[in-house]
């Protein structure tokens, strides 16, 4: 992968973190990158995506795939999530997650990024479809409080909901007055 960027570790999240009885992982595990953005649009509200099957509220982002910057897999999946084209504004930091479940440890690295142009709606995958993806923009609070309150019906929601909440948590000094 190319890009290779350094950013402060925020947070590792396991399973003993979310209540659950082990936060083993077995010897073969699956390493997956993913890039997250806290975007701010001209009114300073954030955007989340709401998956209402699974009951939680999540930031934009997903998978870096081959050959892909952090940034351009950032870019790449705002465009499909929110419809909007980004500017970086600041490297927030990466949460690691042990999800022992499914033998994947997850690098997340979050970005505070402001919408420079709204092209177009969302286009959802199928998978986000049938899981009911909604695009949502709110005020920092109010997106602190859905995020905080949710009740994810899975075990990936639970995690999304730990380190999002985390990632919120850590731009709260960049989003003084929101």
């Amino acid at each position: 992968m190319k890009g290779a960027v350094r950013v402060e570790l925020i947070a590792e999240i396991s399973d003993i973190d979310l209540g659950l009885m082990s936060s083993n992982l077995p010897d073969q595990v699956h390493i997956r990158k993913a890039a997250r953005a806290i975007i701010l649009n001209e009114s300073n509200q954030i955007a989340l995506l709401y998956v209402s099957e699974k009951n939680y509220h999540k930031l934009p982002g997903g998978g870096v795939e081959a050959n892909e910057t952090w940034s351009e897999a950032l870019q790449r999946e705002v465009k499909e999530e929110v419809g909007a084209t980004i500017e970086m504004i600041a490297n927030l930091g990466s949460i690691i997650e042990h999800r022992g479940r499914h033998h994947l440890i997850q690098q997340s690295c979050c970005y505070l990024a402001r919408a420079v142009e709204m092209s177009h709606t969302p286009s959802f995958t199928k998978e986000e479809q049938a899981n009911g993806f909604q695009l949502k923009w709110m005020n920092y609070d109010q997106a602190v409080s859905l995020i905080k309150h949710d009740k994810p019906k899975d075990y990936v929601g639970q995690f999304i909901q730990k380190r999002d909440f985390l990632f919120l948590q850590k731009v709260k000094m960049y989003c003084k007055g929101m």
